[in-house]
């Protein structure tokens, strides 16, 4: 039961601003009305005196607290922000949800509150995200003032800010009615301290929250960790120590394993199952798992500069000669919302490998390193994005090619559409492109024996979005017009499976006289649904023609160029059955990128027993927020140390499974705190840092898990 509360708070006025209300000393001013949640008007003094009283949230679904004006509504600054004095008076971090609503319109914010002294919790009075700001995940809270002032690593001391760098909704800031704090379902009782709530013109402390984030070697200045450097000479020193190596034993010159029965040679990798597993077998004739690492390349770690100057705590670095103009803007969904896309970028990756290696072939010096990196550590494949230029030299390992398809051929829109549109695999026009695609990527390469195989495109939008997104791609069609080949082919099998359009408008509950009328962009394409289960057995035969169409079209064309080597797929993220169906019917290998703790978490292992074929995972990664960039990744684990034992059981799982021939972690090198250019992703994935430094004692388990698994150590699987 909601009960009011009155407040005596300190005089605050409608037309104020910079004035406070105070929970803590009577005026008069407020009204409070607590759900399931406590209030304490006993004053409690934090060091410092200052003066602050507890709220207790109860287990409950969403307890909340409600402060309101005792009349009328509070007119703040549009464009400011709130503040509000808080401590969590828990030993454990809270999360709190902070509401501010202006009649039915809302602004909400969430905070995650660690234990602590006081420090003043910031709401900017309108919608933001770091994704305003160029990255995909925002600096950690709290920072304290003076690291703004001067960026070093501190800790959380003094005036500390927490600040609420994702914001939804949108206010009239003028006529604000409510304020409400909650917290979301705690399993137990949870009190936090409340002060001084006050508002503020401008937004200056949103943007101190990202005032000089980046040090000159591209590292977060609020926070330190061991593969943290300081200055150029303990770069150089730290990047160029040798990793400690074995040289292994029982393998083949390609990484295949000897210690294993041989199977058949034929001077090129290909695929073969014994007994009742699937391998890749490599050239000589010998069981490989692919251990591979994507995007080893030099210029990964570029960020845009332009328009956020003031996070880099030194601009001669940000703007010196590793720098170049870019534009990443697209109606791609990996650019929705995206402000920081375009402009001069700063390639912090290269700057620092260059810092490392000195005056001569840098990039030649660096593809040395890391090759003898990748060796020590147990690789012995490189995953796509990977410098092309790995593909000759005395030191080789097997690599990988990807065929981009890209024309003016009809697409399609899934609704997902994250990096573009479906290419309609029915448009003569996308077997064009395909042939000249192929054509590129087989140049010069078809016949090496070092290369693994082809991946075709990467992580289409076979799907959309919701319980409904596995339609997406035959409603999307179906919303298309008589002048597209994808509508054309479904429209023809609709003729044959139904023959008379009222049969059709019959088996799917629809309104049509024609197919004329099914033809046109006006066609509304219903939802499957129990009354009319003609509309998913057709939406599913039509999906298995338009993957047989892409990867047919693929396979054919790839085959006829290049005979020896592997169709290793598509790299499906999102996917549906009928494309991984068409994937084993046409590739040689089904690639699927897949973040989760464990392969079969990520796609149906038994199916691809039924279907009898092999999988290589070809994107997967543990991240954690610990090493300097914000995000952990699509799969986050706690710290640095739990990296390690996920890729141990990810990696065991996968060769266990037997149908997975191989797993491709993502990616080489950290995300640049700031963002990459390509969409703003900010996180720690890498095996080396931004300064190419490697974790080492993530490395360490990396070695011992594909030491075990790839072989070369005398044993393994």
């Amino acid at each position: 039961m909601r009960t009011p509360i009155a407040f005596l708070l300190a005089t605050f006025t409608a037309t104020a601003i910079g004035h406070a209300v105070d929970p803590v000393h009577p005026a008069g001013a407020l009204n409070v009305a607590a759900t399931d949640a406590t209030f304490d008007p006993t004053v409690r003094k934090a060091a410092g005196g200052e003066e602050l009283v507890a709220v207790t949230f109860k287990s409950a679904a969403k307890p909340s607290l409600v402060l309101s004006p005792k009349q009328g509504t509070w007119a703040w600054p549009a464009g400011g922000a709130l503040r509000l004095r808080v401590q969590n008076g828990m030993p454990w971090p809270v999360t709190l949800i902070v509401d501010v609503a202006s009649g039915s319109k809302h602004l909400t914010g969430t905070v995650g509150l660690p234990p602590g002294p006081p420090m003043t919790l910031s709401l900017p009075l309108h919608a933001t995200s770091p994704r305003a700001f160029g990255m995909q995940v925002g600096p950690p809270m709290p920072f304290s003032l003076a690291a703004v002032a001067a960026p070093a690593v501190e800790t959380p001391s003094g005036d500390l800010r927490l600040v609420a760098t994702a914001v939804d909704g949108a206010v009239d800031a003028q006529a604000v009615s409510t304020v409400t704090l909650s917290m979301p379902s705690p399993g137990a009782p949870q009190t936090i301290l409340l002060g001084r709530l006050d508002d503020v013109a401008g937004d200056g402390d949103l943007r101190a929250a990202y005032t000089g984030i980046v040090d000159r070697y591209g590292q977060y200045t609020r926070a330190n960790w061991p593969e943290k450097v300081a200055d150029d000479a303990s770069l150089k020193a730290r990047a160029n120590e040798a990793p400690a190596a074995t040289k292994p034993t029982n393998l083949d010159r390609f990484g295949g394993r000897t210690d294993l029965p041989a199977m058949q040679a034929t001077g090129w990798f290909h695929t073969q199952k014994q007994g009742d597993r699937w391998w890749l077998v490599s050239p000589e004739g010998h069981a490989f798992f692919s251990l591979g690492v994507n995007a080893v390349n030099l210029t990964d770690g570029r960020t845009y500069v332009q328009g956020r100057e003031f996070m880099f705590a030194d601009p001669a670095a940000a703007n010196g000669k590793f720098g170049g103009e870019g534009d990443s803007r697209s109606d791609q969904g990996s650019q929705r919302d995206n402000a920081m896309n375009h402009g001069r970028w700063w390639d912090v990756y290269a700057n620092n490998v260059a810092r490392s290696l000195g005056d001569g072939d840098v990039r030649a010096a660096w593809r040395v390193r890391t090759i003898d990196r990748l060796k020590a550590w147990r690789f012995n494949t490189l995953g796509n994005w990977s410098d092309p230029a790995f593909s000759v030299g005395e030191s080789r390992i097997a690599y990988t090619v990807p065929i981009l398809i890209a024309g003016d051929f009809n697409t399609v829109s899934t609704g997902f559409d994250y990096w573009g549109r479906m290419p309609d695999p029915f448009d003569p026009r996308f077997a064009a492109a395909t042939r000249a695609a192929v054509a590129k990527a087989t140049n010069g390469v078809r016949d090496d024996p070092w290369l693994l195989g082809y991946f075709a495109d990467n992580e289409l939008a076979w799907a959309g979005t919701g319980p409904q997104g596995r339609w997406a791609l035959a409603t999307g069609t179906l919303r298309q017009g008589p002048d597209s080949p994808a509508k054309q082919a479904f429209l023809d099998y609709l003729k044959k499976t139904h023959g008379d359009v009222a049969r059709f408008a019959a088996a799917w509950g629809v309104q049509a006289n024609g197919w004329d009328q099914v033809s046109a962009n006006s066609f509304q394409p219903p939802d499957p649904n129990e009354a009319h289960p003609a509309i998913a057995t057709d939406y599913i035969a039509f999906l298995k023609l338009y993957a047989a169409q892409y990867f047919r079209t693929v396979a054919e064309t790839l085959k006829k160029a290049d005979p020896h080597h592997l169709f290793l797929g598509g790299r499906l993220a999102v996917r549906t059955p009928e494309v991984e169906e068409a994937s084993a019917a046409y590739a040689d290998v089904t690639s699927i990128n897949t973040y989760t703790d464990v392969p079969e978490h990520g796609f149906d292992v038994a199916a691809f027993r039924k279907l009898d074929k092999p999988v290589l995972i070809t994107e997967f990664h543990f991240g954690s927020a610990d090493r300097g960039p914000f995000g952990s990744g699509v799969a986050a684990v706690a710290n640095e140390e739990e990296r390690g034992r996920a890729y141990a059981k990810f990696v065991d799982a996968a060769a266990a499974s037997g149908v997975v021939v191989g797993t491709h972690w993502f990616q080489y090198v950290d995300q640049p705190v700031t963002g990459r250019i390509l969409d703003g992703e900010n996180s720690h994935i890498g095996l080396v840092g931004i300064t190419d430094i490697p974790f080492e004692g993530f490395t360490r388990v990396v070695t011992e898990t594909n030491a075990r698994i790839g072989g070369g150590s005398g044993g393994g699987r």
